[in-house]
C-alpha cells in the first residue's frame, strides 16, 4: 500500500482538518489522533504529535492536487513563491461559475450557487471584495459581499438550498452525495442558462467525475463547455458563487439553530455533544430536520443516546479490512 508521512506545523494541521471537514470523508476513531478519515482510495490520520500518515491508491493524486497546493501551500516547480493561480489573468469572457457550501458540515443544509459573470462586472467585483470565500474569515464580511451581489446583480445569481428535510431523502434516492451534487450543479446552471442563453462556458470546482454533471444536464446545458478543476475559486465567477453559497449556508444554519433552540456548530468533528443534547431533549427525529443523517456521526449520536443506530436509515459502517504482511 502506498504510504506518505510528514509532520505538519500548526497552520498545516488546521488546513488539513478544514479540508477533511469540507470533503465527504468517513470519520474514524484512531487512538492518539486529532482526526482520522477515509474515503475510497485514501486514508488519512493526523496524530496528536502533528504527524500525518496518508495511505491508499489515490495518494499520489491527493498529494498533487490537495496536500501540496492547499495544505502545505507549496508552489510547483518553476513557479514563484506565490500560487500560480494568483498571478494568472482572470477569464474575461461571459461565463458561469458554480460552487457549494455545507457539504462537509454535519448540521445545516447544503447550498449550491451559480453566478453569471460578464467582463464589465470584473472591476466592480474586485472593488466589492469578491474572492475565494475560504480566504474571508468573517461571516459579516461574507454577508456584506453577498448582499452587494444580490442587490446589484440579482438576475446573475442562482441559489439552491437543500435543507436536511429535503437533502436526506434525496441522498437516499440518488445513492450518493456526488450524484446529488451533480444534479444540483446542473440545475442551477440550467436556470441561469434560461436567463443568459448565449453563455458558452461554465466553471465548477472538481468534486467527482466530470461526466456526473454532464449526464445531469439537459439539452441546453450539454451545448456549453463545462470545466471542472481543483481550486476553481480562483475564477471570479466561481468566487462569487462561493460567497453566495457560504452566506446562505450560514444564514440557514443560524435559522435551524433557532428552531432547535440551540446554536448548531459547523464542521463534522466535535459536533456529537450538540447532537446528543438535541436527541435527548427532542428525540431522534430532530436529526432529520437539522443534520445530514448519512454522516457516521448520526449512528454515534443515536447509539450514545440509547437508540438503535439504524433508526434513521443511517448506513452500516464498512467493515475494516486487515492485510497480512508477506
Amino acid at each position: 500500500m502506498h504510504t506518505f508521512t510528514q509532520t505538519l506545523n500548526t497552520d498545516e494541521q488546521s488546513r488539513l482538518i478544514h479540508h477533511i471537514q469540507q470533503t465527504p470523508y468517513d470519520l474514524r476513531e484512531v487512538p492518539y489522533t486529532r482526526v482520522a478519515a477515509k474515503k475510497p482510495g485514501l486514508s488519512l490520520a493526523l496524530y496528536e504529535s502533528g504527524k500525518l500518515v496518508a495511505q491508499g491508491k489515490q495518494l499520489a493524486e491527493w498529494m498533487e492536487f490537495c496536500l501540496e497546493p492547499e495544505i502545505l501551500q507549496r508552489a510547483k516547480a518553476g513557479e514563484g513563491p506565490s500560487d500560480a493561480e494568483a498571478t494568472s489573468e482572470p477569464d474575461t469572457h461571459p461565463h458561469i461559475g458554480i460552487d457549494e457550501s455545507g457539504k462537509g458540515d454535519f448540521f445545516g443544509p447544503m447550498v449550491i450557487a451559480a453566478y453569471h459573470l460578464t467582463p464589465d462586472q470584473l472591476p466592480w467585483l474586485s472593488r466589492l471584495g469578491v474572492r475565494d470565500s475560504k480566504q474571508i474569515k468573517s461571516d459579516v464580511q461574507i454577508g456584506k459581499i453577498a448582499e452587494g451581489l444580490l442587490a446589484r446583480t440579482a438576475s446573475h445569481c442562482e441559489i439552491m438550498v437543500l435543507n436536511p428535510e429535503t437533502y436526506n431523502p434525496l441522498v437516499k434516492k440518488m445513492g450518493s452525495v456526488n450524484r446529488l451534487l451533480a444534479w444540483a450543479h446542473a440545475t442551477v446552471l440550467e436556470n441561469l442558462l434560461d436567463r443568459f442563453p448565449d453563455t458558452s462556458r461554465a466553471v465548477a470546482d472538481q468534486f467527482g467525475p466530470e461526466h456526473q454533471i454532464t449526464r445531469a444536464l439537459k439539452t441546453r446545458g450539454k451545448q456549453i463547455e463545462l470545466e471542472q478543476r481543483h481550486k476553481a475559486e480562483s475564477d471570479p465567477a466561481v468566487a462569487a458563487a462561493s460567497i453566495l453559497a457560504r452566506h446562505r449556508f450560514v444564514t440557514e444554519l443560524k435559522h435551524l439553530g433557532e428552531l432547535a433552540n440551540t446554536p448548531l456548530p459547523r464542521g463534522a468533528t466535535h459536533v456529537r455533544p450538540t447532537g446528543e443534547d438535541l436527541v435527548k431533549r427532542v428525540g431522534p427525529e430532530i436529526l432529520t430536520r437539522v443534520a445530514k443523517t448519512h454522516f457516521r456521526t448520526t449512528r454515534q449520536v443515536l447509539e450514545a443516546c440509547g437508540f438503535d443506530p439504524a433508526l434513521l436509515g443511517t448506513p452500516e459502517p464498512k467493515p475494516k479490512t486487515f492485510y497480512k504482511r508477506k
